[in-house]
This record gives C-alpha cells, structure tokens and sequence, in this order.
C-alpha cells in the first residue's frame, strides 16, 4: 500500500523562527495517528504547515499526498485534495449558517451542486449521530455555540465531507466529560465508515479511549523523538514526558 502522506525533513519558520526541525511522518489510508508531545512541542505547527496556512513557512523538506508534491500548494487546493483540519478555537462566522457552510463546502470539494435533498437527510444523520440539536443547521456558524457545539460542528464538517486525512488539533479541549464523549463517537463513525486517515493531536487522552489508534508520536521540540502503538499513549498518561525531552 503507498503512502497516503508523506513528511520529509520538514522545516517549518513561524515569524522568522524555527519550529518544526526535520519532521518524517509517514500515514497510510485508514490509519489512525496520535500526536502528543509538551507544550511548545510544535504540534499544532504541525497541522497548520500539513494544511498549508501561510503564517507557516516551510523551508525545508517537502509534503507529498498520495503521489502529489503539495509543499507549496495553497490550503483550498489542498482542501479539495482531501485534507481537513480542525481547529483548536473554530472561529465565529455571522451571515452564513452551519448547514450552507457545510454544503458549499461539499460542493467545492465534489465540484458539483449536491441535490439538497440528499444534503439534508445527510446533515440529519450525522448531526444525530454527535447529539447535536437539529436547529444548529440553520443558525450562523459558531456564533453563540457553546465550546461544545462549536466542537461538534467541525466533527460534523468532517463526517460531511468524508476527507482522505483528516487533521484533528486538541479538539476535545475544553469539553466537558459528557461532550468529549460524544466527539469521540463522531471520530468513530469517521473510522468505521470510511478510509479516511486520522492524525490527532492530543493533550488529553479522553477522545481515544474508544478509538482504534494504530501509531502514537511524541513530538519534542519539533521533531518526532518516538514512535509506538497504542500503548504508548498509557506509558505517557503513567508517566509524562520527561523521558523524551532530552533525546
């Protein structure tokens, strides 16, 4: 099986200032990918440089996505190849609903106009499956959301738009016990369902408690420092990080 992605000697400059430091990562279609590591580590860097979000400047090394060179593609073209990414604090955006955004962005992706008939009983089913309130359709997206709901609408973005790598980025913080769960169920339905990768970036570990995780990555001060299976992930609950900071 080829690479879905793959990450060589990444450099990545925020503000003339050295991040990430030769980052290798490699994903396959359907792979589960968790990514933890202290703060400062360069983990979000990660995914916005994955995305292609201009304020990170890549200055060495290169992105391919399937048998694609993306390192210098901009983030819609790589939206339309397939990625997608949460975000940590999904911003407000009065004047456009939940359910149009969510369509218009299905429709740039597909490159056609999606019945929306066919549109709607899909938006039904999967904001079922996140518990969310069937009225967050039509309101504008994100403003007045709780954390929470804010949370669950970029779950549903992505069950919507079944990408081939999906991005994750700290998207159970802030949430409650009861939300978190719920997210983690949304992320399941994504991996039973389609082929779709995953890379998550984690501090906690409550989203995974339910999930397949095929390999976990610590990531240390902008490098990958270690590489693991699922059991990693207890080994770091158990004992934190100080083993790799100095490697």
């Amino acid at each position: 099986m080829s690479d879905l992605l793959s990450v060589e000697g990444l450099k990545v400059n925020v503000s003339d200032k050295e991040i990430l430091h030769g980052l290798d990562l490699k994903v396959d279609p359907g792979e589960t990918h968790v990514i933890m590591g202290p703060n400062g580590a360069g983990k979000s860097t990660m995914g916005y440089a994955l995305m292609g979000n201009p304020n990170y400047k890549v200055t060495e090394g290169k992105i391919l996505f399937g048998d694609k060179d993306i390192t210098e593609e901009n983030p819609s073209e790589r939206a339309k190849d397939g990625i997608f990414l949460s975000f940590q604090n999904p911003i407000e955006v009065p004047g456009i609903s939940l359910s149009n955004f969510i369509r218009n962005a299905v429709d740039a992706k597909s490159e056609k106009r999606v019945r929306l008939w066919d549109f709607r009983k899909s938006l039904e089913k999967e904001m079922k499956v996140l518990n969310m309130d069937p009225s967050y359709a039509d309101r504008d997206l994100n403003v007045g959301f709780s954390g929470g709901e804010k949370k669950k609408a970029e779950i549903l973005q992505m069950l919507m738009l079944k990408p081939r790598l999906a991005i994750l980025d700290e998207t159970d913080s802030g949430l409650d016990v009861d939300a978190v769960r719920t997210v983690s169920d949304g992320v399941q339905e994504f991996q039973q369902n389609t082929d779709g990768a995953l890379i998550i970036i984690t501090h906690s570990t409550r989203i995974l408690e339910s999930l397949h995780v095929d390999y976990t990555h610590i990531l240390v001060d902008g490098k990958i420092v270690a590489t693991g299976d699922a059991s990693l992930v207890d080994e770091i609950n158990d004992h934190g990080f100080e083993k790799y900071l100095n490697k």
